[in-house]
């Protein structure tokens, strides 16, 4: 499979290193909202149907293509869209590295074009990261009050009537999640303290991620997740569905770092991707061997980390082109998280199925050389 992608153009030396997807697709949202003749709910900027298609890519009737933005099934997307029309909080699970965020924060720039209302979940997150705090020079010297209230993402979420993200909710602990039951049942945030509440208008809703596969994960409770519209985001389904991912998300990082185009890594691109699938799944691609795999994950961001690591090296410290000796050691991290039973797994399958495969002796030797250093 061939793969073409368009890198951006190199921003000047002062643009933000990650922006934000509402600034970074400006021109897509834009076109999509010129040619968007579909009925929208209230506070949207796109109807839902545009919204899909700002995910999914596609082409107008103007000729502006619209770039996908998560390849995957359609119905996907479709039903998370819908989602976010009802008066139910969408929820997003997968394993780690199956676009979550990238999906979460997507949705909530074509909706509101604002995707920075974020709450990110940690086993440290408190209880005012989700409803409120105090500005406590003015609380000291006037006592509680509006103008000493401090609104968090999701109030100013719901005052605004705006989408509001909580990311890795698992990871935060069982009685902050509880907080999200009174938003989402009742539309409400009550404000004790001033014998008050922010309610909900019409365009507000919320949108969690969150795995069950990292160590240190809160279960929901079953009272929280019955206000979740659960979508699971599953991994790629083919290897060019994969490489594809990885290929578009290489060359627009590859190109706010300056790196060498992508095009002339899609050899060793396919070929992380391979290893990583084989591994994953304990089979070979052709199906004839078993393979060990090994405790992580190695998920495709992990594959795109490595492609772009390796891109790094070649334009730094190489020729310029992606090649075995580039991408060994990226590989070889994500493989083994657990030095004592993990390298026991990445040299099995060396010596079982790379160094035996046509065309693979020279990413064979890198491995080695890597793994000896």
């Amino acid at each position: 499979m061939s793969v073409t992608t368009s890198a951006p153009a190199t921003p000047p030396a002062d643009a933000a290193l990650r922006p934000h997807a509402e600034q970074a697709f400006a021109a897509e949202l834009a076109a999509l909202a010129a040619a968007d003749d579909r009925p929208r709910p209230a506070r949207w900027n796109l109807s839902p149907w545009a919204v899909a298609t700002y995910l999914l890519g596609g082409v107008l009737p103007d000729g502006t293509v619209i770039s996908p933005k998560y390849v995957g099934p359609r119905r996907i997307v479709e039903v998370a869209v819908t989602t976010l029309v009802t008066d139910r909080a969408l929820l997003l699970i997968g394993v780690p590295g199956t676009a979550k965020t990238w999906v979460s924060e997507h949705l909530a720039a074509a909706i509101c074009g604002d995707s920075t209302l974020l709450v990110q979940g940690t086993a440290g997150t408190p209880e005012e990261a989700i409803r409120y705090g105090w500005n406590y020079a003015q609380l000291l010297a006037h006592g509680p009050s509006r103008d000493a209230l401090v609104p968090g993402p999701v109030m100013r979420a719901m005052a605004e009537g705006r989408i509001a993200r909580v990311e890795e909710l698992t990871r935060i602990p069982a009685d902050v999640q509880d907080t999200l039951i009174t938003i989402l049942s009742e539309k409400t945030l009550p404000v004790p303290e001033l014998s008050d509440e922010v309610q909900a208008v019409r365009g507000f809703n919320l949108i969690a991620t969150a795995n069950d596969r990292d160590r240190g994960v809160n279960d929901l409770s079953s009272a929280l997740r019955r206000r979740f519209n659960t979508v699971v985001l599953p991994l790629p389904a083919t290897a060019d569905d994969e490489i594809d991912i990885v290929a578009r998300r290489v060359a627009q990082l590859g190109a706010s770092l300056e790196l060498p185009q992508i095009e002339a890594a899609h050899a060793e691109l396919r070929r992380v991707v391979t290893v990583f699938r084989e591994l994953r799944a304990g089979l070979t691609e052709d199906g004839r061997t078993k393979v060990k795999s090994p405790s992580g994950t190695l998920s495709t961001a992990e594959a795109i980390s490595v492609v772009t690591g390796g891109l790094a090296l070649a334009a730094h410290f190489g020729d310029g082109v992606l090649r075995p000796s580039d991408t060994a050691a990226g590989i070889l991290g994500a493989v083994v998280k657990d030095p004592s039973a993990d390298s026991v797994v990445w040299r099995e399958y060396l010596e079982t199925v790379v160094r035996s495969r046509d065309g693979w002796q020279d990413f064979y030797r890198a491995c080695r050389e890597a793994g000896a250093a």
